[in-house]
């Protein structure tokens, strides 16, 4: 293999293609309209997303969200959301995160308080507040208020146009032909609908904008809408008989509104019907707006917000990059391409919000809504190398806005810099449990920043970014700890590895997590240098001093304190992160081929895939694979049916950790969407087909077996 790993900090190459000089350029149009979403049957996993990357809005077969009960229990929820939309509950006790502390002891002796207790009325309050609250569900209906039952259609013809961002859902209902088209504005939080029907002449179909008070707080992942205690919540209807139509809400402090561009009547506490007036027009069509906060806001008619979407995705489409199977013969392949095309709709609409993204993106809530930092480089690093870094640096600015809270946590820990914290809502809080534990987050601002500065290696990213990583890089370096009897500066205790199953007490010196390490106070020196600046010697000092990765047998184990991996079965479930030290960065000094060779060998034969494996590790693996020079084994592991690795026919990939239901294809889903594992697709892609930093072998994780045809432009290569 000819991919040979330069260490040196290169700036040179920016957007690296395998598209050959003077070749016909990729028929993007034709490309991504191949892979359009068609739907004919009631189909709970195949519900249908239109959005603008902050707001979104999930339907069903009917185009909306009619059958919302039966999606929930059998598949993937209906629901609204935006990402500026958040509920607190009251906290009459003044429940501070202190409230949740229990003391650790590190590794020099010394006590750590962290908030890392569960089960107590201030750790529950804490970790479900604030938490994202859906704004309302907008369904078909009969005119008499009768719900409309799934079988009572036939003839079901849905597509989500990918090209355009249009949904069209044809069908009959009881025999008579309906056409809805479902389309989100980009600029603003606007729906538009068009209903086109006898029906609709006929007074017979109307549309219903209902709104739950929230979500089951008690629920942490998948929530039902709750539809309980309508007196907890306020939907006051302000114009009526006007256009357009002007409803308010209020719910656990949070207050917003929405404007509907049609007539719209009370038809029950918090439920509006939307409907024509008379018998003469088949059309019934409106748009919804929601706004945070009191203020009208003028809204849009159905074609501008349409207008707006045809315009928007033909260009989200043509920029950035693009790769083409057309012509293999490998069964893969199409398989490959609709994945990436899929993932790339579904990350676009769902995670450039506000804030960064929860796990579920916007199609229903888990964790409370709350952003867990540990996924931030599934979630937004491929936006860069596919050449879209607009998109990554919206939820890098939230970080930079987050930078005081996080120069705060590390104080209140005796560190320096900016501790980052796992599980966060809008506020930047912490939240109770595990997450304090988990360290493996840390360095991910300063790959993001790195990746950007690659991208575009301007004084402005060199300057706007600066922070973050040198603040970021100050809190790896005080996290260490000098070990006087080995020598070497150590990482834990207390820490909870990637691999979640270890104790967090007793446990230190994990494999992925030191060379993350060293690769990231690496790269904060290289920035230190490009600034004008000398390299910082407290971080030499430690990279001089760090504890080496450790091996067993000639392979690399998950943890040095628990060094069972591969004498262990029950060692071998969870995330093989050891792989993660040769996977999406380029391996320091500390890493050894020959020996990761071996241990990428032990994982795809020795492995429990059954037990907790992720949507995100089989991509993680697969970029191993593509680093040591084993295309097929990356492209088998990347695309192969396992548990968690089931996509949709939607595109979203579900999650479930019960090993009995996960071994079945409609096994209990946990998380019914699981947007990391897109995102950690279209990275290892991006690495697969555009290479890495040194490499001079055209798509190196693609198998050179003549069964590939492939083309590719624009991809930026990963370090």
């Amino acid at each position: 293999m000819t991919c040979l790993l330069r260490l040196g900090f290169a700036f040179l190459v920016v957007g690296w293609t395998g598209l050959m000089l003077g070749a016909t350029p990729i028929d993007r149009e034709a490309l991504v309209r191949r892979q359009n979403v068609i739907v004919r049957k009631v189909d709970p996993t195949a519900p249908l997303t239109v959005g603008n990357g902050g707001f979104a809005f999930t339907v069903d077969v009917t185009g909306l969200q009619t059958f919302g009960e039966y999606y929930y229990k059998n598949g993937i929820p209906l629901e609204t959301m935006a990402r500026w939309c958040w509920a607190t509950d009251d906290n009459p006790n003044g429940y501070t995160l202190s409230d949740a502390n229990q003391e650790y002891t590190q590794a020099d002796g010394t006590q750590v308080s962290l908030p890392s207790r569960l089960g107590t009325p201030a750790s529950d309050w804490l970790r479900r507040n604030p938490r994202q609250q859906p704004l309302g569900q907008l369904s078909l209906e009969w005119s008499d208020g009768k719900p409309i039952k799934p079988e009572e259609l036939t003839d079901i013809e849905q597509t989500l146009d990918l090209w355009t961002g249009i949904i069209t859902s044809k069908y009959k209902l009881r025999g008579v032909t309906v056409v809805v088209t479902t389309a989100c504005a980009t600029e603003s939080d606007t729906l538009s609908v068009r209903i086109e029907s006898d029906l609709v002449k006929q007074t017979k179909l109307r549309a219903r904008l209902a709104f739950p008070r929230g979500h089951d707080p008690a629920v942490k992942n998948t929530p039902a809408l709750d539809w309980t205690h309508p007196e907890d919540h306020d939907s006051f209807l302000t114009r009526f008989l006007m256009k357009p139509a002007i409803i308010h809400r209020q719910v656990n402090r949070m207050t917003y509104g929405v404007t509907v561009n049609s007539l719209a009547f009370e038809i029950g506490k918090h439920q509006f019907q939307i409907s024509p007036l008379g018998g003469r027009d088949p059309t019934l069509e409106f748009t919804v707006n929601f706004v945070p906060g009191a203020e009208w806001v003028a809204t849009k008619t159905v074609d501008e917000v349409i207008q707006s979407s045809t315009a928007h995705w033909p260009t989200f489409w043509r920029s950035g990059a693009a790769v083409d199977f057309t012509g293999s013969t490998n069964p893969l392949a199409q398989k490959m391409e609709e994945r990436i095309i899929l993932s790339r709709y579904l990350t676009a609409v769902q995670c450039v919000g506000d804030m960064p993204p929860q796990e579920s993106g916007l199609t229903c809530n888990t964790w409370y809504g709350k952003h867990h930092t540990e996924m931030i480089v599934w979630h937004t690093a491929h936006f860069i190398l596919w050449g879209q870094t607009a998109m990554a640096k919206k939820n890098l600015d939230w970080f930079l806005g987050q930078l005081p809270n996080a120069q705060a946590t590390a104080a209140a820990r005796g560190l320096k810099g900016a501790r980052w914290s796992k599980m966060i809502g809008p506020d930047g809080r912490e939240s109770p449990g595990g997450n304090p534990l988990i360290v493996w987050n840390e360095p991910h601002l300063i790959y993001l920043c790195d990746l950007i500065l690659r991208q575009s290696p301007s004084a402005e990213n060199l300057e706007k970014y600066r922070p973050l990583v040198f603040e970021t890089a100050e809190c790896l370096a005080s996290m260490l700890k000098f070990d006087d009897k080995r020598g070497q500066y150590v990482l834990g205790p207390p820490l909870w590895i990637a691999q979640e199953i270890h104790d967090p007490a007793t446990s230190q010196n994990p494999a992925y997590e030191l060379a993350y390490w060293r690769w990231a106070l690496e790269t904060a020196q290289r920035w230190r240098v490009r600034s004008g600046l000398p390299r910082e010697a407290n971080w030499d000092a430690v990279l001089a001093k760090l504890a080496p990765l450790p091996v067993v047998d000639g392979k690399y184990t998950a943890l040095e304190s628990h060094p069972d991996t591969w004498t262990d079965v029950a060692s071998r479930h969870d995330h093989p992160e050891m792989l993660m030290a040769l996977g999406f960065f380029s391996p320091g000094t500390d890493v050894d081929r020959a020996t990761m060779d071996r241990t990428l060998t032990g994982v795809l034969t020795q492995w429990d895939w059954a037990t907790k494996i992720f949507g995100w590790d089989y991509p993680m693996v697969a970029m191993t694979a593509a680093r040591l020079g084993r295309p097929a084994d990356a492209v088998e592991i990347l695309l192969r049916d396992g548990p968690n690795n089931r996509y949709l026919p939607n595109g979203h990939c579900p999650v479930g950790t019960d090993r009995a239901q996960m071994s079945q294809d409609e096994g209990r889903r946990e998380i019914a969407v699981y947007l990391p594992a897109n995102g950690a697709f279209l990275s290892a892609v991006a690495l697969m087909v555009g290479g890495w930093y040194g490499c001079t072998e055209e798509f190196p994780g693609i198998p050179k077996d003549g069964s590939w045809q492939v083309r590719a432009e624009g991809f930026t290569r990963l370090p």
